[in-house]
């Protein structure tokens, strides 16, 4: 297992009593760490109007860690296209690559200034789930309605100040088109006039595209034989059907000549199960404030955490998400993340660990990489 790499996803959480600056500060001082325990690589979200996430320009916090790290690769996870174009994207990454050459990945994603509206229905998964297991055993819940979450009037108003008055977003498969098509240089109009983004055209970028259904994402990952990001941590319902219809739709390029996946997953690790289940503690609270819509809170003390109120209806809200983290002694969260790689079939394993102190958050990443090395 220690045959496959495992990754960072951080969103530069803030902890309840700090700042966007000390999160900031954390994030560059976790991917040193990270980079000396031999994670293959280090990438950021990008979310917008939460009061505990800091992430919300990857090409920034990128440039910032790329000058702070040597070898560890770097990426967006993922640059949200639903908001942006593809030429900005492009120089974006080119200007950073300049001064950095060869360690930067560009995870593309469809949201950020969408129209609010159910996702279309996913082809349903051809690995069999029977009682809501994979064949190996790996928890597979009930798929999550995301409806509520993208009809409230805060991802409107993110729509709103996102987009420019009257703007609308470019269809998906089209922006990764003209991605690429600017990357190589190869850029025309309908018109046929040419266009060639300096920085930016023959970037040394390792092109993903990020997705949690068997959809569009999916679709367009395979067909350009592009590689693939699932994402267990965000809907785990669906992870099955993602890398099953990637599977489905790809076809070789000059990237790959066979699919390439890579899954993610929530983890805390600890010395002890007690200890790392206590540093979970403010995880569920997080959560319910993402998907109420109010936005991320600053991630909780776990004294903070028990102090809130929890209906029926809060603990449903987030019960897949809490049952499918990882928490545990490095033994047991390696186990369960063995499991996950068995299931999906995953060349790589991305890992998003948050705790409200930043040295726990730090061990977990070390201990994790010294289980899954002797592995």
């Amino acid at each position: 297992m220690s045959d496959t790499p495992l990754g960072v996803l951080d969103l530069v959480p803030i902890a309840s009593g700090s700042t966007a600056a000390d999160a900031l500060r954390n994030s560059i001082d976790l991917a040193q760490q990270t980079e000396r325990f031999g994670y293959a690589r280090y990438w950021f979200a990008e979310h917008h109007l939460n009061p505990g996430v800091a992430g919300t320009s990857p090409a920034v916090v990128l440039a910032l860690t790329a000058s702070a790290t040597s070898t560890i690769r770097l990426g967006s996870g993922a640059v949200q296209l639903g908001h942006r174009t593809a030429l900005s994207t492009v120089e974006e990454f080119g200007l950073i690559d300049a001064l950095h050459p060869g360690r930067f990945d560009l995870g593309l994603g469809r949201s950020g200034g969408r129209p609010p509206g159910q996702p279309p229905e996913s082809p349903p998964t051809t690995t069999p789930v029977v009682d809501g297991r994979a064949p190996n055993g790996l928890l597979i819940p009930p798929r999550f309605s995301f409806e509520r979450l993208l009809g409230s009037p805060r991802i409107a108003l993110q729509r709103k100040l996102l987009l420019l008055p009257g703007a609308e977003s470019q269809d998906y498969a089209e922006q990764i088109d003209d991605i690429l098509a600017l990357l190589a240089g190869t850029y025309r109009s309908a018109e046929g006039v040419e266009a060639h983004a300096v920085p930016g055209e023959g970037a040394d970028v390792e092109l993903w595209i990020l997705g949690s259904s068997g959809g569009q994402s999916a679709e367009a990952a395979g067909a350009r034989g592009l590689r693939f990001a699932a994402n267990y941590h965000v809907s785990p319902a669906t992870v099955l059907e993602a890398v099953d219809g990637y599977r489905a739709f790809f076809q070789p390029s000059d990237v790959l000549d066979k699919p390439y996946v890579s899954v993610s997953a929530d983890v805390v690790v600890a010395e002890d199960d007690a200890t790392a289940r206590e540093l979970a503690t403010g995880y569920a609270a997080w959560v319910r404030s993402i998907r109420t819509a109010e936005g991320a809170i600053e991630f909780p003390t776990p004294e903070q955490a028990r102090a809130f109120a929890w209906s029926d209806e809060d603990r449903d809200l987030v019960r897949d998400r809490v049952d499918t983290q990882f928490v545990g002694s490095p033994g047991r969260v390696a186990d369960r993340l063995a499991q996950l790689q068995e299931a999906a079939g995953a060349d790589e394993l991305l890992i998003t660990t948050v705790t409200h102190d930043h040295a726990d958050r730090v061990r977990s990443y070390e201990l994790l990489a010294k289980e899954w090395s002797r592995r």
